[in-house]
């Protein structure tokens, strides 16, 4: 579990293929800000770029960790097979403090930034997201980015796919990896996880029509 607010910016310096077929995953090594890995722990659970990932080796004086990626997680998110900065977040706490919104680390699917570009004091970006996902993207819900949580200010729905418009503050854009982003540029997106849960309440009670429950009071 975690909150979408980003604890520090990594990098993938490196990736090890972990066979010879498509169905083999990778060995990411990631280094991390120095003294981020003091209380992290074999086993323990690290967002990279919004994917839950578990740790599987250490080396707090390289302030170096690892982790393995399935070729199904692969396929599911963007960012992730190559090397390159990542924003990191530790899992959360029975005692911190939720600051963002519930995050679970399961990434929803793939979007493509369609505009990116300075708003005043702030920063526009632009989502080009799956037509899948449009249905649990709303006007002031919540979504995260790449591990980010962020609100959307917009919604448009077309043809090709459902834009979303997101401002982000100076601080966000400083503070995380979300300032390397280009048009065209490829993110993780995890819808609200209390939209998941709605979606579904809603599906299964259609699926109870009139008739149905007319005949189980006989």
């Amino acid at each position: 579990m975690f909150t979408g607010i980003i604890t520090g910016v990594g990098r993938i310096v490196a990736t090890h293929a972990l066979g010879r077929s498509l169905q083999h995953g990778k060995r990411l090594e990631i280094a991390a800000p120095a003294g981020y890995l003091d209380d992290v722990a074999l086993g323990d659970s690290i967002a990279l770029n919004g994917a839950c990932m578990t740790v599987t080796s250490i080396e707090l004086e390289h302030a170096l960790f690892r982790v393995d990626i399935s070729a199904e997680s692969l396929d599911k998110t963007a960012g992730l097979d190559a090397t390159g900065p990542v924003n990191l977040e530790k899992a959360l706490r029975a005692h911190d403090r939720l600051g963002g919104h519930i995050v679970s680390g399961h990434v929803d699917g793939v979007a493509s930034v369609s505009h990116f570009s300075s708003l005043g004091e702030s920063w526009e970006l632009r989502l080009l997201c799956p037509v899948t996902l449009a249905k649990y993207l709303a006007y002031k819900g919540s979504v995260t980015v790449n591990g980010v949580s962020l609100t959307v200010n917009a919604v448009h729905d077309g043809a090709s796919g459902c834009e979303i418009s997101i401002n982000l503050i100076p601080h966000t854009v400083q503070n995380t990896a979300l300032h390397t982003l280009a048009i065209g540029t490829q993110v993780n997106l995890e819808i609200d996880t209390v939209a998941r849960y709605v979606e579904r309440m809603l599906s299964h009670t259609a699926l109870t029509s009139p008739t149905q429950l007319h005949l189980r009071d006989f």
